[in-house]
């Protein structure tokens, strides 16, 4: 074959191969680089949370501020009433939960799952109770027992408080600011460090000997009641101190703006 054909064809092959490199630009310029996308920057969205726990109802309010965490901030609260006896006392009691709390959401795993060490801003949960004795009934103070005055029962208040704010630790299924859905539903399982429980009991009345109804004596002023009632104060204590790890789970839905 003729060496001048030879040079057509290699040409030729050169051209078109180049066309790709300045298709579409009629300044035979090199095309742009494609642009970035947008998800590949990371926007802070911010979120709201409706839900329901072991610490009563509420709602969060929140922002994701990297891919991998929220920082969620709300309260919660509920009143739960019941009556129960106790050693001979009976108590009309009221459950209050009053709590503020502040979370940071590390999701590992995306929306899938989180981790939520956090903390109890104010931790106002607290039971508070009426307490009476029927007259000429036998009750128990600490290790003593004594009977009810049918002419001047027993009768008082009592609290059960913990600590102010506390740690707590979450982790859950779901995110609850999600980065990749507008709505989610999310579950929460932990423990809230809270501390011992403390116990008061304020009683006044008349309280006499358990067997013959005698010998009685004024509640809220005789040593030796006052410091029955510091045992049965530190009894209940004792009996409840599984609260101080007390167990948290929360079922919620958070939406995302």
């Amino acid at each position: 074959m003729p060496r001048k054909l030879w040079f057509a064809i290699l040409y030729l092959f050169a051209v078109f191969t180049a066309l790709p490199a300045f298709a579409g630009d009629s300044d035979g310029l090199p095309s742009a680089p494609p642009a970035q996308e947008s998800g590949s920057i990371f926007r802070p969205r911010f979120g709201v949370v409706a839900k329901v726990s072991m610490l009563g109802v509420g709602g969060d309010v929140g922002v994701s501020i990297t891919r991998l965490a929220n920082i969620r901030v709300g309260s919660s609260g509920l009143d739960f009433s019941h009556t129960f006896q106790s050693s001979g006392i009976k108590y009309d009691a009221t459950l209050h939960f009053r709590n503020v709390e502040a979370l940071v959401d590390i999701t590992p795993l995306g929306d899938w799952f989180h981790v939520s060490p956090g903390v109890l801003v104010y931790n106002g949960n607290r039971i508070n109770a009426v307490t009476t004795v029927p007259g000429g009934q036998n009750f128990d103070l600490g290790d003593v027992s004594f009977r009810s005055s049918p002419t001047d029962p027993v009768h008082g208040s009592g609290e059960m408080t913990v600590r102010k704010s506390a740690p707590m630790v979450m982790f859950g299924f779901g995110n609850p600011i999600p980065h990749h859905h507008r709505f989610t539903i999310f579950h929460d399982f932990g423990i809230v460090f809270q501390g011992l429980p403390k116990t008061t009991l304020n009683l006044a009345g008349t309280a006499c000997d358990p067997v013959t109804g005698l010998a009685c004596v004024n509640v809220a002023t005789d040593p030796t009641l006052q410091a029955q009632i510091i045992a049965q104060q530190n009894k209940i204590n004792k009996d409840a101190s599984i609260v101080k790890f007390y167990p948290l789970a929360s079922l919620g839905i958070g939406i995302r703006f």
